[in-house]
């Protein structure tokens, strides 16, 4: 089985290199330790207004995904004859030259050493964004360090060309810091004061009570434009906004025809969408994957937004190796000080409760659960007409069935 894989991935990383090669598209490649998929829908909605162009499905992003997306519009993988499929109308491509698009834009992922390198030898980009790295990236088990994981992301813009465009967060210190590392041009995105792309005037807005969304402004060149995103939650697809906004400046794009494009985005499922619940509760689904920096952002977020109650359930952070305790333990301070009622999901989550417990929060609004199939029941008795109830943990926690068991049908 596992000659088999090897074999299967050397064909998709041949016929995606070949594809490349023959068709020539411009690449746009995205990567980061959280927000890639927000980033590259973002991005796709600003240009598919001026470019034929193929973004990768959900989270295409290794080595079997990236060329996945090379190759053509798939989306399932649904065993070996859909491989053989894969195969077969790749090689007619190739011999029968059918239509290609003028873009695509990929996910880079690295859960090791090694793997940016390969996927940049399918398909070297000519614009890369990087998102946010933070202090413990997710996978950093895998790595010596963090800064190993940064090394690994900076590949990215290392192999940018002179005519290229380096996308980088200006509010992450070490992926602004990758701008020593590329000889591309620069385009800063981010709140600080110094971001050429920069936001302001950042709030949740809300109807009745009810969360409905974001607003915010994108200010580059002296000019900004008012920017809406509907059924959005959390800082992170605000930067998804602003780095799509850098990518269509650098095609040319002014901030009125990004800002109409992004009208247009939809927030990928289980990445931080405001869904409603049952009993009149408000969801904010991001149950799809977890980080130390993507759970803290998540969590100051809700401190801010107004609520009835506000309930956390909250699961495991994987792949984050010997920092796991300490990651859990300070996510446990901020969630003793940002929800009613806290319900954790994992043996790691666990921490987050007690350390919730030790910051101050009640033994009795703290709730354990091994697994999501346990919680979602409990979770459902739980909530209350008004609730603002965020899901989020590791993909791998299966949230999302806590989420399907109390979203309103």
């Amino acid at each position: 089985m596992l000659r088999l894989k090897s074999i299967l991935r050397w064909i998709l990383w041949t016929l995606a290199r070949w594809t490349i090669r023959k068709f020539k598209p411009g690449v746009i490649g995205v990567t980061g330790s959280v927000g890639k998929t927000s980033t590259k829908e973002a991005v796709f909605a600003v240009l598919r207004q001026i470019r034929k162009i193929r973004a990768a499905k959900g989270s295409f992003n290794n080595e079997f995904g990236l060329p996945l997306t090379v190759l053509g519009e798939w989306e399932k993988v649904t065993g070996v004859f859909f491989w053989c499929r894969v195969i077969f109308s790749s090689i007619w491509r190739l011999i029968f030259g059918s239509s290609y698009p003028e873009l695509l834009i990929l996910e880079y992922g690295a859960d090791r050493p090694g793997d940016l390198k390969y996927l940049i030898e399918i398909a070297k980009p000519q614009i890369g964004v990087v998102t946010a790295i933070g202090d413990i990236p997710v996978h950093v088990e895998f790595y010596s360090g963090p800064e190993a994981v940064a090394r690994e992301k900076s590949r990215l813009v290392e192999v940018l060309s002179v005519q290229g465009f380096a996308i980088l967060n200006f509010d992450d210190e070490v992926v602004s810091g990758m701008k020593e590392k590329t000889r591309a041009h620069i385009i800063t995105y981010g709140f600080g004061d110094g971001a050429e792309v920069k936001i302001s005037n950042f709030e949740h807005r809300s109807e009745g009570g009810k969360p409905t969304g974001l607003s915010f402004k994108l200010e580059y060149g002296g000019s900004f434009v008012p920017i809406r995103l509907d059924g959005a939650f959390g800082k992170a697809q605000v930067y998804a906004a602003a780095a799509a906004a850098a990518v269509g400046i650098a095609f040319g794009m002014n901030l009125v025809k990004i800002s109409e494009a992004l009208a247009f985005y939809q927030v990928p499922p289980r990445r931080g969408r405001i869904i409603p619940g049952v009993k009149e509760t408000f969801i904010v689904d991001d149950s799809y994957n977890a980080s130390p920096l993507s759970m803290h952002a998540a969590l100051d977020t809700v401190k801010k937004i107004k609520a009835k109650r506000k309930i956390g359930i909250l699961g495991d952070m994987l792949e984050i190796g010997k920092y796991a305790i300490e990651a859990h333990e300070e996510i446990g301070r901020l969630a003793g000080k940002t929800f009613n009622i806290l319900v954790t999901i994992g043996p790691r989550a666990r921490f987050i409760g007690d350390t919730a417990n030790r910051t101050g929060m009640s033994r009795k609004n703290i709730f354990n659960f091994d697994t999501a199939e346990e919680a979602r029941l409990e979770v459902q008795n739980l909530i209350k007409k008004g609730d603002l109830v965020l899901i989020k943990a590791s993909r791998a926690m299966e949230l999302d069935k806590v989420v399907d068991e109390i979203k309103q049908m």
